[in-house]
């Protein structure tokens, strides 16, 4: 299950962990003009950790998890 919000300087998406056993905590996307944020609480810390990616690499990351094995660089299309 997922929930998509907009907030004033971001979109804001929530990933919930339905499936496994033991669940895991939240997962939490920001999508600002300038970046993306993934945060998720860690129990071990009793704190929130987060990764910040540009959109570069969240579009490298989208193409990467339906690919196989090897290393790519993607470019753009020259229409």
């Amino acid at each position: 299950m997922f929930t998509i919000e907009h907030e004033f300087d971001s979109t804001v998406i929530t990933l919930v962990d339905e499936d496994g056993t033991p669940l895991t905590e939240d997962v939490t996307i920001n999508s600002f003009a300038e970046c993306v944020t993934v945060e998720q609480f860690d129990p071990r810390t009793d704190k929130v950790q987060t990764i910040t990616l540009s959109h570069l690499q969240v579009r490298d990351l989208a193409a990467a998890l339906d690919l196989p094995e090897g290393v790519y660089r993607l470019v753009p299309d020259d229409d």
